[in-house]
């Protein structure tokens, strides 16, 4: 099967993680992470996921998974022990048109999840279209070796000055394009890489 890499946009959106267990700890990790609005159905909670919803960072439906729970869900995730429960799961968010990840079953999903590395707006997914997701973390684990916290720190620092030249009505887009050309070159992350300091090119 091949898989068309995407990031999707879940801030506010209602996503529902099936599952109460260590993966779907992980899996509601990430969702808030991404701004999304998490709802967990699950009889038993992880005392993490205890801790969250306790505090109002998600809502927990204290039962197994019920045909019609996915109405207005913009995704799905299922999680659970149940093979059956994610067959449930995987046939009505497809019924539904929500796109759907059932955890280590690639046949029931509509959406694969990526080994992930964050540094800052720098975001590197890895995957193996679920041939290997060890493999992927493997891989994974070099990048994170490549791409340390100084490129989260560089990319901030590029945000501002990206602004300042997109603002500056003097510069030709021409001008525009070679400068940020300049400040994202293979000699710039080289020096990122190394903890070498680097200017920006100038405007002019």
């Amino acid at each position: 099967m091949s898989w068309y890499p995407v990031f999707l946009a879940l801030d506010g959106k209602k996503c529902l993680v099936v599952g109460g267990g260590k993966v779907a700890e992980r899996k509601v990790g990430s969702l808030l992470e991404a701004g999304a609005d998490v709802t967990v159905i699950s009889p038993a909670l992880t005392k993490k996921l205890s801790g969250l919803a306790q505090k109002g960072r998600i809502r927990h439906l204290e039962r197994t998974y019920r045909k019609g729970d996915l109405r207005g869900a913009s995704l799905a995730i299922g999680a659970t022990d149940s093979e059956s429960e994610n067959e449930k799961v995987s046939k009505e968010a497809a019924d539904l048109n929500i796109p759907v990840n059932i955890v280590d079953r690639p046949a029931l999903c509509s959406f694969i999840v990526p080994s992930v590395i964050k540094r800052g707006p720098l975001v590197v997914a890895v995957s193996t279209s679920g041939v290997s997701p060890a493999m992927a973390k493997s891989i994974r684990k070099e990048l994170e070796a490549l791409y340390g916290p100084a490129f989260a720190r560089y990319l901030k620092r590029l945000a501002a000055f990206r602004k300042k030249i997109l603002a500056d009505k003097t510069l030709s887009p021409a001008r525009r394009r070679s400068i940020f050309k300049q400040a994202a070159s293979g000699d710039i992350i080289t020096s990122i890489r190394e903890g070498k300091d680097h200017k920006f090119p100038p405007a002019t």
